[in-house]
């Protein structure tokens, strides 16, 4: 006897069915022009049943990493094997990616308008529209980011580690440095988590860039948490080294002002009151060194040049030991 196929995805007035793969757009607003902008999504659905995990990029519009990420997972997936079902939205920020602009036309920061409203200002409808379509049919999510304002970070997922099942999850994605980070009012991951959803935030590499190494580990650690819930198979590699865990961090501030010489890199273990890096005149002469002001990981650290008296210039997580 024939077994019998899970019933059709819904999303928006598409209906995909198990063991397809999908791709649709949820209209958001229209141009001058007259030209529509759509919110771009992929519906993996498969065959068996399994868990319903959203994984998203450029909510912020000037964060590209995670965009190649989503491509390279879905590049993988076969809908006839996978077990539940990928929503996968690769640019949720539209107008803003295609300005290169972090931020809405309007300079709303998306990642601050959430849940949002059907009837709200363009942001808190595109974050309406997100939540009711998305986030609302998912137990899971997995959201991409990159640093900002010239900032690079490592490879790390924040999330809130109190909850076990987050830990677990965290665990699973196994980057570098888990950070235990609170929950931002207005921010998708507090959002969804009052809806019931367990959410990852995966922090890696700097705004408008694509770098391979960001992405690759986020590639990686996408396909471990579908593995983790049941819906793949393993990842074929050698185990993971285990995460680093950090309950505190904190940025190290200019004291002066000049041009930046780092003498650290991402990922490099600092002790409290080590020299990081030094800020010069524009002849050369020395007007401040930098110190760490505790010991941990350099999570991130500035890539800007010339920095001012207090601007943030490395990020150091506290790790157990």
């Amino acid at each position: 006897m024939a077994r019998a196929l899970r019933p059709s995805f819904e999303i928006g007035s598409v209906r995909v069915r198990a063991g397809r793969a999908q791709s649709l757009a949820l209209p958001i607003t229209r141009l001058v022009t007259g030209a529509d902008v759509d919110l771009p999504i992929r519906v993996v659905h498969g065959r068996e049943e399994g868990p319903t995990v959203w994984v998203d990029a450029a909510i912020h519009g000037d964060e590209a990493v995670g965009v190649e990420v989503v491509r390279q997972v879905l590049a993988a997936l076969d809908p006839k094997t996978l077990r539940g079902t990928l929503i996968a939205v690769p640019i949720v920020n539209v107008l803003g990616f295609m300005n290169g602009s972090r931020y809405l036309p309007d300079r709303r920061d998306l990642n601050r308008s959430f849940p949002g409203a059907p009837r709200g200002s363009l942001a808190g409808r595109i974050a309406h529209l997100f939540m009711t379509q998305v986030v609302d049919q998912c137990e899971v999510g997995i959201d991409l980011h990159t640093g900002s304002d010239r900032r690079t970070n490592l490879p790390q997922v924040r999330g809130d580690l109190e909850d076990a099942r987050t830990r677990e999850l965290a665990a699973a994605f196994a980057a570098p440095v888990m950070l235990h980070a609170k929950v931002r009012d207005g921010s998708l991951r507090h959002a969804a988590r009052e809806h019931g959803a367990t959410v990852l935030l995966y922090e890696a590499g700097e705004a408008w860039r694509m770098d391979a190494w960001a992405v690759g580990a986020g590639v990686l650690g996408v396909r471990r948490v579908l593995a983790a819930l049941g819906m793949t198979e393993p990842v074929a590699e050698d185990p993971p080294a285990p995460s680093a865990v950090s309950w505190r961090s904190g940025w190290v501030r200019a004291r002066g002002t000049g041009m930046l010489h780092l003498e650290v890199a991402l990922g490099q273990h600092v002790d409290e009151g080590q020299r990081l890096g030094g800020l010069f005149d524009s002849f050369g002469k020395r007007v401040r060194l930098v110190h760490a002001n505790r010991a941990g990981i350099v999570i991130a650290r500035t890539e800007a040049p010339l920095v001012t008296s207090g601007d943030a210039v490395v990020h150091i997580a506290e790790v157990e030991a």
